[in-house]
């Protein structure tokens, strides 16, 4: 009877302070046991979490819109002339979100079924070659796919959709706000300027619009 009287003031001074006495579970009401591997739950790993968004945000603010809009055009020209043999493209609709930037182009060439998963490959050769982390790589048969992203947290993809057209994006980080031109790199066909949606493709290849699924020349 003496420890319970001792304990009793020490848990009231506790719950008087605020502090819970479980930690079990997050908001959602989901236990530790349901949290798939690499997720955290619980009041604290939320506020570090937050910390982290805000040591994130700072180093990604000393670029603007502007800045990062030019560092993902660099990064689509990169790829496009790291895919051998190089295949006819136009500048795809530039979006903005509150903090963040994505190009696009559009491929012109036609590439042929037997071709995609060899165009997504040298795509993805490239950027493992260059330092890139692979997110993603969609097998799809018909609109197969690729995702990369770098250190600095640009995100870049290459995926095939309708009628079989090769698309290229380029995904900011969160940066400082600031107005954004239009790209600066010259395509190496038709500009289309003003046209959406883009054309379907139309130039063909010797070796990507044929047959086969060898790697060729």
């Amino acid at each position: 009877m003496r420890r319970v009287k001792r304990a009793l003031p020490l848990v009231a001074a506790v719950l008087a302070l605020g502090v819970p006495l479980s930690g079990c579970g997050n908001e959602s009401g989901a236990r530790g046991g349901d949290v798939s591997a690499g997720a955290s739950s619980g009041v604290g790993s939320g506020r570090q979490e937050e910390q982290g968004q805000e040591k994130g945000k700072g180093r990604d603010q000393e670029m603007d819109m502007q800045e990062a809009a030019e560092r993902a055009d660099a990064m689509l020209d990169a790829v496009l002339k790291g895919i051998d043999p190089d295949v006819r493209w136009a500048h795809g609709p530039t979006t903005t979100r509150a903090c963040g930037v994505t190009r696009r182009r559009a491929v012109m060439t036609i590439v042929s079924p037997e071709r995609r998963q060899t165009f997504l490959d040298r795509a993805e050769t490239f950027w493992r070659k260059n330092d890139y982390r692979i997110k993603a790589v969609n097998k799809d048969d018909k609109f197969p796919a690729v995702y990369a992203v770098t250190r600095s947290g640009f995100g870049v993809s290459v995926s095939f959709r309708g009628k079989g057209q090769a698309f290229l994006e380029a995904d900011t980080p969160c940066v400082k706000e600031s107005k954004v031109a239009a790209p600066a790199s010259e395509p190496n066909g038709p500009a289309y300027e003003g046209v959406y949606p883009l054309p379907r493709p139309d130039v063909r290849s010797d070796f990507w619009s044929g047959e086969g699924e060898g790697e060729g020349e």
